[in-house]
């Protein structure tokens, strides 16, 4: 029995064909255009990740006995906008998650509803990728695509759909959409009148692990599948990951380096922090989590490498980097703003302390100590919160770093433990997949019986002292600059 993993990222959708076992068989990427129309804004076309992803299958389950296919689940970027009209054709190209244009709304929700009033509704506050500020740009700059909007569907949900032909989503991915109550599970009937939508317009709530339905008969036709594929409802990128390196139940915890970064912490029960620094979404495994991120991680070290740097050898130019905890240049990591904990659109990323002595290595060491300094930012809202950890596990494309990930054990003095598989929502959604065919009675028995660690890297006392001294430089430098920004 095989199960589909589709990982629905910014850049590419990654798929993966996993057995009941745990056996990673094939996994395939294929990449789609991301397109800036203005200066902050962040589109994709719906289509480009369906073809591609139908493309994906075809390949992932070449060679295979397709009819052992019983289940696709999807792992997805976030918050992205995609609106579909009464023929559930897609009305304007969908406004991503990195998308900054929606400054003013975000203020409204923020200043004139009000945060408190925002966290009563829905547990979060209001930032400038959600969803619902994007519907209020919508209704303000594009009246005439709003009165259009026949379906408000997230990303990966939209491959959901064209797979199944059931509009739907899942509890951890709709707690990004600031429409959703969390501690409830329902949609809040108070944000749907702050952004003028009907309940209608919403798609159906799923557990993550839950069938929404089947493949549909014609594309199970088109790609030689069984037309009793189960279709999950599937999770929100980080949440999906979460799942794919097991940090499910309580008190476990993920740090992923993909494009975006983020900490995840999961918790059998429901909270918020004071100041709604951390999201505090439902979970892929039917509870909930906190969770902080930050727009620019990954993307921090690929656009100093292959825009200024111009290299593609990421290795070679780490593999110099010798005197941990001793740079005297840092880096704020805000490329496209940032998220937690500052929420601030108008954050830039700036590059701090050079002399005439600075190397080319001790800037590239700052980059990566800049993401680390960034997500230790919001482990110390979770700690505020009486959050003890001790470990993390990690995952995404940053994590194939030693050198990072090293830098991340004594920034945040964290035991960092590797899993046998880093293939995140991917794996995450196929893992969803076997839970909702029955192979696994829960998401916790299912990453307890397939996810392995296989290596873990210790802090260094001597370094998690030295780093703690450079961060508490580091958090004074954002709140020098933001009035600059």
């Amino acid at each position: 029995m095989y199960f589909i993993g589709i990982d629905l990222g910014t850049s590419a959708v990654k798929l993966l064909l996993m057995d009941e076992k745990g056996t990673i068989h094939r996994v395939v990427s294929k990449e789609y255009p991301l397109y800036f129309p203005h200066p902050g804004w962040s589109e994709q076309n719906p289509k480009d990740w369906y073809e591609k992803t139908l493309e994906g299958i075809r390949e992932l389950t070449e060679g295979v006995e397709k009819r052992e296919v019983a289940g696709i689940g999807c792992g997805g970027q976030m918050h992205g906008l995609v609106v579909l009209d009464g023929c559930d054709q897609v009305i304007r190209p969908a406004i991503l998650w990195n998308d900054g244009r929606t400054a003013k709304q975000t203020e409204y929700l923020n200043q004139v509803i009000g945060k408190e009033t925002l966290s009563k509704y829905t547990a979060n506050i209001a930032f400038a990728g959600f969803t619902a500020p994007k519907l209020l740009w919508m209704q303000e700059e594009e009246p005439e695509h709003f009165a259009k909007i026949a379906k408000i569907m997230l990303p990966k949900d939209y491959l959901s759909y064209r797979l199944s032909g059931v509009h739907c989503t899942d509890y951890s991915d709709a707690s990004g959409m600031l429409l959703l109550d969390v501690e409830h599970k329902c949609w809040s009937k108070e944000m749907m009148e702050i952004c003028h939508v009907r309940e209608e317009q919403l798609p159906k709530l799923f557990e993550s692990y839950e069938a929404v339905g089947t493949l549909k008969p014609r594309l199970a036709k088109e790609l030689g599948l069984s037309d009793q594929v189960k279709i999950v409802a599937g999770a929100g990128d980080n949440a999906a990951a979460a799942v794919g390196t097991g940090t499910v139940g309580d008190g476990r915890c993920n740090i992923s380096l993909g494009t975006s970064g983020t900490i995840f912490i999961s918790s059998r029960t429901f909270g918020v922090d004071r100041h709604n620094a951390l999201h505090s979404f439902a979970h892929a495994d039917g509870y909930y989590h906190l969770m902080g991120c930050m727009l620019s991680a990954a993307a921090c070290n690929k656009w100093w490498m292959e825009e200024i740097l111009k290299t593609v050898d990421y290795g070679a130019e780490q593999e110099k980097i010798c005197r941990l905890g001793e740079n005297h240049v840092y880096y704020l990591p805000y490329l496209m703003g940032e998220r937690s904990p500052h929420n601030d659109p108008d954050a830039r990323a700036c590059f701090i302390g050079m002399s005439m002595d600075t190397t080319r290595e001790e800037m590239t060491q700052a980059v990566l100590e800049g993401v680390a300094f960034a997500l230790r930012d919001s482990l110390e809202v979770a700690k505020s919160l009486g959050v003890q950890l001790t470990r993390t596990r990690i995952c995404g494309g940053g994590a194939k770093s030693t050198l990072w990930k090293q830098i991340i054990a004594n920034v945040m003095s964290l035991k960092v433990d590797m899993i046998e598989s880093e293939e995140g929502p991917g794996l995450g959604g196929a893992m969803l997949a076997a839970v909702g065919c029955g192979v696994f009675a829960s998401v916790e028995e299912a990453a307890g019986k397939l996810v392995r660690v296989v290596d873990t890297i210790e802090p260094e006392p001597e370094l998690v002292e030295k780093y703690a001294r450079h961060y508490e430089k580091f958090q004074k430098f954002y709140p020098a600059l933001k009035g600059l920004f």
